[in-house]
């Protein structure tokens, strides 16, 4: 598979970046543990089918000493007995706010209210611009049909 344009070359596409990883940068310094924010990032690409995110963000949860079982379950999270109740929490947001589009209310108030158990007001500020973020990656990478294999954890700098 190729991409449709080498999206990592092009110079508006550049600039796109920069904001996109600045609001990444932001984020994880905003107190969201990094485990919990990799499995967001990791759920959200299944769902989206972004071969690209999921490959990058699987090695690097890897790289920061996530397990190879939790990673081989976070696709079926909700069977899985390897997450604690905050992560649960953070799943499902990131299930509901991938496919915001295909509920009419949006996000559920029980969603929100169990994961405002968990999580304070600056975390869960940082969850849902974090679900946004990976989700605006995911768009782009799948629109350009951007190839997965190739990443290597901190390639990106």
């Amino acid at each position: 598979m190729e991409s449709r344009l080498d999206f990592f070359g092009n110079a508006l596409a550049g600039k796109v970046m920069r904001h996109l990883n600045s609001a990444g940068k932001a984020l994880a310094d905003a107190g969201l543990p990094s485990t919990t924010a990799e499995l967001v990032k990791i759920r959200a690409s299944q769902i989206n089918g972004c071969g690209f995110c999921t490959d990058m963000h699987t090695k690097d949860a890897a790289a920061d000493g996530e397990t190879q079982q939790r990673l081989n379950l976070v696709a079926v999270w909700r069977e899985a007995t390897v997450f604690d109740d905050a992560e649960r929490a953070a799943l499902e947001l990131a299930e509901q706010g991938t496919r915001v589009a295909d509920a009419h209310g949006g996000v559920p108030d029980e969603v929100w209210a169990n994961a405002a158990k968990y999580y304070d007001e600056d975390q869960l500020v940082a969850l849902m611009s974090l679900i946004a973020v990976i989700n605006a990656y995911n768009r782009l990478n799948v629109m350009n049909r951007q190839p997965a294999g190739g990443y290597r954890p901190g390639m990106f700098g």
